[in-house]
């Protein structure tokens, strides 16, 4: 069976304005669950909107206001069921973003196409089959002889960051940088060309606030024209490494990608081009998040940073804890191929689903006083903040395995660091975007 561009499959599809079945709770939503903004300007989380649909309506209709409408899941177990039923719930048909479906969205056309035509959009079998490509670049061994790498980069960064300091912003002198070295220690990159990939992240977490404020006209056509040349330039980069390791394979993530067969045909362009957004996009932007959103928390919470310099055999726990808290994805949308039932509701065919993460980790039937960072969580491991089933996150070891290396460095070199309560938040409803954070080093 050929891979299809599902672009071409599934972008006439109409979503609904309106639920074919009435929702089990009438719930007004708290919040309107669409809009950046309204994430940025609550330092990132609506964890009180989260609360009243959890407990008054775990699958809530959110009417239309900037794409489809759709089901709202807050509760854990909820959540969890979605992930583990790709059959019902599809995350190709309809793509995993709030702004697929409707033709009218302005979006970057080269970014849309291979946003939908990448590993996290596709279904069984072409999910499972380009997953196994990209799955010896993720096993324990390989994420171990990795991380003598990472140990080395996270104090190059340090030493850079104590030169710039005490005060110093910690996305940009650290938090951005791991994740970054990781990722093209992974994929092939060449040192030279890693600060392009920084650069291009920028363009890459603002797309979808770009898109909406262009609808709204609030754009002027020269920050039009930066952003479609710069999204223009990230696909060609990508394009002309995966073109160098189809004529010269190495042993990198990169060769991998660009020599996958599906049925004895090599990948089409438009597969290429959804490979490489999703490695780009996915293995930097989440980390980079979750290692900026722990400093976080360790300043908010003393008495647990207390305990881990205390106790350094909770790293691992502590690790699993902080991914729990910050939950860098927000949300993950699926689309119903058959009318069925979640929970009390009654969900239609083509009706779309959207997981709420942050709510999940913070459901209280799940994990006991939930809002309270706590290291020694017995169940802490068990967030969905990587997803779960078959969709569950291929970089998780490498995620934690990042996290803990730097924290176990940052902590033994600098044990009395602390957040300044200075930050900056890029809008997005999509991921939890830390764009600027201060840190005082305490030296």
């Amino acid at each position: 069976m050929p891979l299809r561009n599902v672009t071409e499959t599934y972008q006439v599809e109409t979503p609904p304005h309106a639920p074919k079945y009435k929702p089990a709770q009438d719930l007004v939503p708290p919040v309107d669950l669409t809009d950046p903004s309204v994430f940025s300007s609550r330092g990132g989380y609506t964890h009180d909107a989260f609360t009243r649909m959890r407990e008054q309506a775990p699958v809530m209709w959110h009417p239309e206001q900037v794409g489809a409408g759709f089901w709202a899941v807050t509760s854990y177990d909820l959540v969890k069921q979605v992930e583990l039923d790709p059959v019902t719930y599809s995350s190709q048909r309809g793509g995993i973003l709030m702004s697929y479906g409707l033709p009218d969205t302005p979006r970057h056309p080269l970014l849309h196409a291979s946003s939908l035509n990448s590993l996290i959009n596709l279904d069984r079998p072409y999910h499972t089959t380009l997953r196994m490509e990209h799955m010896q670049f993720f096993r324990p061994g390989y994420v171990a002889e990795l991380r003598k790498r990472v140990d080395v980069q996270v104090n190059a960064l340090l030493d850079d960051m104590e030169k710039q300091g005490p005060v110093v912003d910690m996305v940009e002198s650290f938090s951005a940088e791991l994740p970054l070295f990781t990722l093209c220690e992974i994929l092939g990159v060449p040192a030279e060309d890693r600060p392009k990939l920084v650069h291009w992240m920028h363009f890459l977490e603002n797309s979808q606030y770009q898109a909406q404020q262009e609808g709204l006209g609030n754009v002027t056509q020269e920050q039009v024209m930066t952003f479609m040349s710069e999204i223009q330039a990230m696909f060609e980069y990508g394009r002309h490494m995966l073109a160098k390791r189809r004529a010269d394979p190495k042993e990198d993530l990169l060769s991998a990608i660009a020599n996958v067969e599906i049925d004895g045909q090599p990948l089409s362009p438009e597969f290429l081009d959804g490979s490489w957004l999703l490695i780009v996009f996915a293995g930097n932007d989440t980390t980079r998040n979750s290692l900026s959103g722990t400093m976080r928390l360790l300043t908010e919470f003393p008495d647990q940073k207390a305990r881990l310099l205390a106790d350094d055999t909770l790293f691992p726990n502590f690790v699993h804890e902080s991914i729990r808290m910050v939950s860098p994805v927000t949300y993950m949308r699926r689309t119903a191929t058959t009318d069925t039932q979640l929970g009390a509701q009654q969900i239609a065919e083509g009706d779309k689903v959207v997981m709420y993460y942050a709510a999940a980790n913070r459901d209280p039937d799940k994990f006991p006083d939930p809002h309270q960072f706590d290291i020694t969580r017995a169940n802490a491991k068990e967030h969905l903040a990587f997803g779960h089933g078959p969709h569950v996150c291929l970089g998780q070891r490498v995620a934690n395995m990042q996290l803990e290396t730097a924290y176990r460095n940052i902590l033994r070199r600098y044990p009395d660091i602390r957040w300044t309560g200075e930050q900056t938040l890029a809008p997005s409803n999509f991921v939890h975007a830390i764009s600027s954070l201060m840190v005082d080093l305490g030296t």
